[in-house]
């Protein structure tokens, strides 16, 4: 198994296979528009622009489980990305990425995805985890902008901590690439 074998909901409803993403290096991220990480749209866009030519795609799943950080509908929220960030990868439709509405493709990124890195900036965000204690136990996500790093197989590389910043993840990306 691996992320070729889901599929999920685009923006506008319709249901797509990431199997067309196949032979490609993925970054998926659960993402919103309302949080103090929000301003990562800018390096998530800068990274696909400089690797999209080389096989790089960036998988954006908004998800308001996290304080409700992402209202509107999928639409609003794909227009928000593009019209405040420029962003030019795709906006799939909302979903849920813990509990027992997560997301098949969550369940199976947050069970088959190596440890989050450790980050030092992390502490910032204690007091909110804190309170969130219930969500942030084992492998659930902990925070808007968790990201996977997946490999051309479709296997997960890395999973990165929210306030790790797209820049940092550029090495890991170029190391896939180029295998």
């Amino acid at each position: 198994m691996n992320v070729y074998d889901f599929h999920v909901k685009t923006v506008d409803g319709s249901n797509v296979s990431l199997s067309k993403f196949q032979g490609k290096v993925l970054l998926i991220v659960n993402t919103a528009s309302g949080c103090g990480l929000t301003p990562q749209y800018e390096g998530l866009e800068k990274l696909y622009k400089l690797y999209k030519e080389q096989g790089f795609e960036i998988l954006d799943f908004p998800c308001n489980q996290f304080l409700n950080q992402a209202p509107g509908s999928d639409q609003e929220l794909a227009n928000f990305c593009q019209m405040k960030f420029g962003t030019t990868f795709e906006t799939f439709a909302k979903i849920s990425v813990n509990g027992k509405e997560s997301h098949p493709l969550y369940k199976y990124l947050r069970e088959n995805a190596p440890a989050d890195n450790e980050d030092e900036n992390l502490t910032k965000f204690q007091a909110i985890l804190e309170r969130l204690k219930q969500s942030v136990q084992g492998n659930a996500i902990k925070w808007n902008f968790t990201k996977f790093l997946v490999d051309k197989n479709g296997q997960i590389i890395q999973r990165f901590n929210p306030t790790v910043k797209p820049e940092q993840i550029a090495p890991a990306i170029e190391a896939l690439l180029a295998s």
